[in-house]
């Protein structure tokens, strides 16, 4: 205290001169209405560029969140069109509402949110690794996608991380069909263009052109039907002259996926009993 005592008696007439200063610019703008009128503007405008910037930042910090949002949202919406479309192809069904169409969707599929901790997309067998594992209900065998499309498949599972086979490794292999004609074929990355795969096997009859889109067929027990995978960029012919192979542009981007989502459907464990049934009745047989 005596020392702050000792700054004001020492300083005082610079604190004097600060005080005259703030009651002569008080005047000044106060009984001026042209220097009060320029003042305000001022003022103003510095406090506009100021809260400009703070709501950037703002926003900058919520985009997460609302990426989050829309990814559930993108996803939720491209099953109802799955469902849609099923409904439409029914014959002699009637029509059923789309938030009817959407619980049944979802009644058996949930999402699990997972973030993208490490990821590769320049070698032959790429892997990315998951900060979600048994703990969170994740399994091997899990489809994982993104808000985009398809990004791969559960591989290994620890107490709290995941190891997924993405697209773009030799070994991952997922069935997907042309959406508009329900020709189906296997999805396999050639080791080349991280923005590329091949879909193969596709019979030779099938009607198949550029722009077609294709998507999940749902005959695996990993992923539902539907789900985007891509857009055909050109057809040539297989190494044996038997099948067509299509190079599909993927629409999920691999160098930047932060968030995917493991999709978790409870119908599958009901799936893979009566596969197991039939596999160990062809055992007994032999």
């Amino acid at each position: 205290m005596h020392n702050l005592l000792n700054f004001i008696l020492k300083y005082n007439y610079w604190f004097l001169f600060v005080l005259l200063e703030i009651i002569s610019f008080t005047l000044l703008f106060r009984f001026n209405q042209f220097q009060g009128s320029a003042f305000f503007t001022t003022a103003n405008g510095v406090a506009g560029t100021v809260y400009k910037a703070s709501s950037e930042v703002t926003s900058y910090f919520h985009l997460k969140d609302i990426n989050d949002r829309l990814t559930d949202r993108n996803i939720r919406l491209e099953q109802q069109v799955v469902g849609l479309r099923k409904v439409l192809k029914a014959k002699g069904d009637s029509l059923q509402p789309i938030d009817s169409v959407s619980r049944v969707l979802f009644h058996t599929l949930s999402m699990i949110k997972a973030n993208v901790i490490d990821n590769s997309i320049n070698k032959r067998n790429n892997y990315l690794t998951l900060d979600r594992g048994k703990a969170d209900g994740v399994k091997p065998e899990m489809g994982v996608i993104d808000g985009r499309g398809v990004v791969g498949i559960v591989y290994l599972t620890s107490a709290h991380y995941s190891v997924v086979l993405p697209i773009l490794n030799s070994k991952t292999s997922i069935s997907c069909k042309i959406r508009e004609h329900d020709y189906y074929g296997f999805l396999r990355w050639d080791g080349k263009d991280p923005l590329h795969a091949n879909l193969e096997d596709i019979p030779r009859y099938a009607r198949c052109k550029k722009g077609d889109v294709v998507v999940t067929s749902g005959y695996s027990e990993v992923f539902p039907q539907g789900i985007f995978v891509g857009i055909v960029e050109k057809i040539f012919n297989s190494a044996d002259g038997m099948s067509y192979q299509l190079r599909v542009r993927l629409s999920t981007d691999f160098s930047r996926l932060t968030t995917v989502r493991v999709i978790s459907n409870s119908e599958m464990k009901e799936v893979r009993a009566l596969k197991q049934q039939v596999a160990e009745g062809e055992d007994t047989n032999k």
